[in-house]
């Protein structure tokens, strides 16, 4: 989202160049993994969003964390980073859940291995629910997005269909939502509305995102923008 090649969307306080040094592996051509003995990291960003109304900002709180963050053997041993992570997400009104897509899903250009099965990725989602019914109380817009679109889908194709144009799209917010549920989230439907009528006067939308399809990278920030705009 960094990459100055932007559309609507650009990230202010952050370097792209530093970013990519800290975070991407040149030599694997990824996304380095954090650390299992890492503490949690914050970094604070600005999220510029050009709407036809002007310029909107968000401001953002990127915690990155390791995997085993989720493990109560972590949890325990490493208490007030929990208890400071759960501090921060406590008091978001807006998150966003980025989902890795599951086996079954793969088409091509990745190891299917690498990924949870099906059954297993609606699991860790019914899990998800109980975590953010429980920990999440102040949040209002819930976005799951659903990653590495490049793998399940043709993502130029999507990112025509779905792209935002400020002076008129093909779509709108609803539309969009109910394009995206139909083909990608119908798997976890019945969670997904639990977790609708949980947020008092908020909702859940899903979203495609690709790092390889700008239109789709910055959906879930103009709708929030949107939303902010409005408010």
């Amino acid at each position: 989202m960094a990459n100055p090649k932007a559309k609507c969307v650009q990230v202010t306080g952050q370097d792209y160049g530093n970013l990519k040094r800290l975070l991407y592996s040149e030599h694997q051509e990824v996304t380095s993994a954090t650390d299992a003995t890492s503490s949690v990291i914050s970094r604070i960003f600005d999220i510029q969003v050009q709407l036809p109304s002007g310029s909107r900002s968000i401001p953002l709180i990127w915690l990155d964390t390791p995997g085993e963050i989720w493990r109560n053997s972590w949890q325990g041993t490493n208490t007030p980073e929990w208890q400071k992570f759960l501090d921060e997400l406590r008091k978001s009104e807006s998150i966003l859940l980025i989902l890795p897509p599951y086996r079954e899903l793969i088409r091509a250009g990745a190891n299917p291995e690498d990924f949870m099965t099906q059954q297993q990725w609606v699991s860790r989602f019914e899990r998800w629910v109980s975590f953010f019914q429980t920990d999440c109380p102040k949040v209002r817009h819930l976005l799951i997005c659903l990653n590495k679109a490049d793998l399940f889908c043709d993502v130029e194709k999507e990112g025509r269909q779905l792209r935002y144009e400020p002076h008129g799209a093909i779509l709108n917010w609803q539309q969009r939502d109910a394009y995206v549920f139909q083909r990608y989230f119908r798997l976890i439907e019945k969670p997904i509305q639990e977790l609708n009528r949980s947020l008092k006067g908020g909702s859940v939308r899903c979203f495609i995102t690709s790092i390889k399809d700008r239109h789709l990278l910055e959906l879930p920030w103009i709708y929030l923008a949107t939303f902010l705009a409005s408010r």
